[in-house]
């Protein structure tokens, strides 16, 4: 036993890694270790031989296990001191500098009309994307030989030869979030539906996907009057100006009768846009009274019930709130765009704190 002690301790005072160490461990006090061999032949002799060599062998492989101990927290401590000299790192340093993350210019205006129309009394609605050929015209009395429905003008969805479920599109507006909130919760009504839509079109001034915000408000007693106040209110808060000067053309969208472009007074004095004064005009929306056929559509009866709808591109709202030339430009993801034109994330807009900073 004094053999296999110093035989085995001096293997694991040399031993260079866990992996030596372990093969050390097996070969003394594994299953068909020597000393586990050495307790197996116990058996064999005598009870007073037994009294002698029994206690030895477990004194020799405690003492054995207690060294592999030790062994290998000294060679966790050298494996790691090793990394902490290998990983070392200045801390002194000065850290790298880090950006808080930006508001897109979209998000900015929709969070923005969203607040001015919360004062307005108005509430958000929101709908699917993918939307049904009738929620995205049938139901907003668009013919069926309308150019809007052409596939030049709208994104249709795939449909497998003999498939004979009604079509479906990406929707060209999110008037038809109108609809379905006319179905879900009735009249009266007054909502703003905000969000991204799709047309096959793409220039300075278009692009295939983008985002509008229609407002619907259904009562017995709305009027082209209400129309107008809720348009000038919205506007003035929106460009931040103390008045300004709203003009309504007569114009034609299947969904309202009458409708109306509006054009805002501006200028352009020096290539700058000024809101609200000046000579010029600019178109800004479409709107006008809610057809009888839409209210009907939504469930609502026409005889009792009127009301106006509008339509507004946020992206052009935003284009002209905070000079942004390109419309494509939104969708490039181009960090050092987001950034020149990007919002303080926790600068939430709100009417009385001011919408933008």
């Amino acid at each position: 036993m004094d053999d296999l002690k110093a035989k085995y301790l001096g293997q694991i005072a040399e031993a260079a890694d866990e992996d030596a160490l372990e093969a050390i461990r097996v070969a003394a006090v594994g299953k068909k270790g020597e000393i586990a061999l050495k307790m197996r032949e116990l058996g064999k002799m005598t009870p007073e031989e037994r009294k002698a060599v029994g206690p030895a062998l477990n004194a020799l492989k405690d003492e054995i296990n207690a060294a592999l101990a030790a062994k290998k927290a000294a060679l966790a401590d050298a494996a790691l001191d090793e990394r902490l000299r290998t990983e070392w790192l200045d801390v002194t340093l000065p850290a790298r500098h880090r950006r808080q993350g930006t508001v897109h210019p979209v998000s900015q205006a929709t969070e923005e009309l969203t607040a001015i129309f919360a004062e307005l009394g108005f509430s958000v609605a929101e709908g699917p994307r993918i939307e049904t050929d009738w929620h995205n015209f049938d139901a907003l009395n668009i013919p069926g030989h309308h150019p809007a429905r052409a596939e030049m003008d709208t994104f249709y969805m795939h449909r497998a030869p003999g498939d004979d479920r009604p079509p479906h599109v990406l929707r060209t507006h999110t008037s038809p979030v109108q609809i379905r909130s006319m179905e879900l919760q009735g009249a009266p009504i007054r909502v703003i539906c905000p969000g991204g839509v799709y047309r096959a079109d793409y220039d300075q001034t278009h692009t295939p996907m983008f985002h509008q915000v229609e407002g619907l408000a259904i009562d017995k007693d709305i009027s082209m009057a209400n129309l107008k106040w809720v348009l000038e209110e919205f506007v003035k808060a929106f460009f931040e100006v103390d008045d300004v000067e709203l003009r309504f053309r007569a114009s034609h969208f299947p969904f309202t009768e009458p409708s109306a472009e509006v054009d805002i007074r501006c200028s352009w004095e020096g290539g700058q846009l000024k809101i609200g004064e000046g000579d010029d005009w600019m178109e800004i929306l479409g709107s006008g009274m809610v057809h009888p056929k839409v209210i009907a559509a939504g469930g609502i009866d026409p005889e009792v019930y009127q009301g106006f709808a509008f339509g507004i591109g946020i992206d052009r709202l935003a284009m002209l709130k905070y000079g942004i030339p390109d419309l494509r430009a939104f969708f490039d993801s181009d960090l050092r765009w987001l950034r020149h034109y990007g919002f303080a994330a926790l600068d939430i807009p709100t009417l009385h704190g001011g919408l933008s900073r």
